[in-house]
């Protein structure tokens, strides 16, 4: 293949990703409504979703691990592992999943309430047009860098009286498994010290796909709310 890929190989390409995410988004329809209740575990929820996958959606691996977390879990960072929680009737969820469809990446996430607490409600409600605010932003400044859309998430939420809640905005993504940089923390990532522009041609000669996460945290009610999705394919 040539350095540049061609306008048929990127279209193809930004073509799986979109398929891959189009049934990641029924899978989570599906757990929504088959699957979220109170009165289960993190742990059992977590177990019913990879069940579920498998079984109508021919889900056989996961890139990263399936992160399940409710009430105070949702204010832990990805790379922990809280103890297992009993789902509350009156909760906040979040589900973080990494389905790898026909060899291709979905990395989808969603916040779900339980009950009607206006607080939970609030942050529900502001993860959407955030997730949009700070894509726009990325839209129209197309040399910004990595640390440069991290900064500008991270003063949106403030600004709207959240605390963003990650050490990353979001990271690459791509066919199964993705670009990897061995202990490179920063350069697949919207982060903090990634100076280099986000629209940069990875080594294959593809453009970067990129996922973008919003993480809203609510200190003060001691919860956190989350959403992820495509931010480089419409």
């Amino acid at each position: 293949m040539s350095d540049t890929a061609t306008a048929a190989e990127e279209n193809d390409r930004a073509a799986y990703l979109l398929d891959a995410q189009n049934k990641a988004v029924q899978l989570f329809e599906e757990i929504e409504r088959d699957l979220v209740r109170p009165g289960v575990s993190e742990k059992a929820l977590s177990d019913e979703i990879h069940r579920l996958g498998a079984e109508r959606h021919g889900v056989r691996t996961h890139w990263h691990k399936r992160v399940i977390r409710s009430g105070p879990n949702t204010l832990q960072p990805y790379a922990e592992n809280p103890p297992d929680r009993i789902i509350q009737p009156d909760d906040i969820l979040i589900v973080d999943l990494g389905p790898v469809f026909e060899a291709w990446e979905a990395d989808f996430g969603r916040t779900f309430v339980l009950g009607d607490d206006p607080n939970k409600k609030r942050l529900l409600s502001a993860l959407d047009p955030m997730w949009e605010k700070v894509k726009s932003h990325f839209r129209g400044n197309p040399d910004i860098t990595g640390q440069e859309l991290y900064d500008f998430a991270c003063n949106a939420a403030q600004q709207d009286g959240w605390q963003f809640g990650s050490q990353i905005a979001g990271h690459l993504v791509g066919s199964f498994p993705h670009e990897r940089i061995p202990q490179d923390k920063t350069a697949l990532y919207i982060t903090k010290g990634n100076g280099e522009r986000m629209n940069l041609r990875g080594k294959d000669g593809y453009k970067r796909r990129w996922i973008l996460e919003i993480h809203l945290h609510d200190p003060a009610h001691g919860f956190g709310g989350f959403c992820e999705q495509l931010l480089t394919v419409d």
